[in-house]
């Protein structure tokens, strides 16, 4: 709860005026529209193609308790309560895709990340959904 408070106050601040790119929340949800509802998220077969050809990063946003018990073994682990914090080690000429087991973290995690100016998706079908998709055949050829 207290993280939903800060991450809506702090989003609905006035952004510095030198990153044109960046934006308040508040005029995120403004603009919101059907375009924005379809291009907020990607699709787990579509994620896996763009992160093979490294055009995309896959950022897990789970606690650490829930990543070390189990995870993908590829992209960026950072906590969705550290990510204010961890800016700087996401690379911004990549697209990035959040993730948790089903969408509802990542989703917040994406329009936090869309705010600072990132080019960010959520992963609609989560962790659950990608880990279900690579499976046998698919995992080889993936890591291959």
């Amino acid at each position: 709860m207290r993280l939903a408070l800060f991450l809506l106050f702090t989003l609905a601040l006035p952004i510095h005026a030198q990153d044109s790119q960046l934006f308040s929340l508040e005029q995120y949800l403004l603009d919101f529209d059907y375009a924005e509802r379809r291009d907020m998220k990607i699709s787990s077969k579509d994620a896996v193609s763009l992160i093979k050809a490294k055009k995309a990063v896959l950022v897990d946003i789970r606690f650490k308790e829930e990543h070390t018990a189990w995870h993908m073994g590829f992209g960026l682990h950072i906590p969705l309560n550290e990510l204010p914090k961890r800016l700087k080690e996401l690379d911004r000429s990549r697209l990035i895709v959040t993730a948790c087991p089903h969408k509802d973290r990542s989703a917040l995690a994406m329009a936090y990340l869309k705010t600072q100016g990132f080019d960010v998706k959520y992963l609609e079908d989560g962790l659950v959904g990608l880990a279900e998709l690579l499976r046998g055949d698919k995992a080889r050829d993936f890591l291959n």
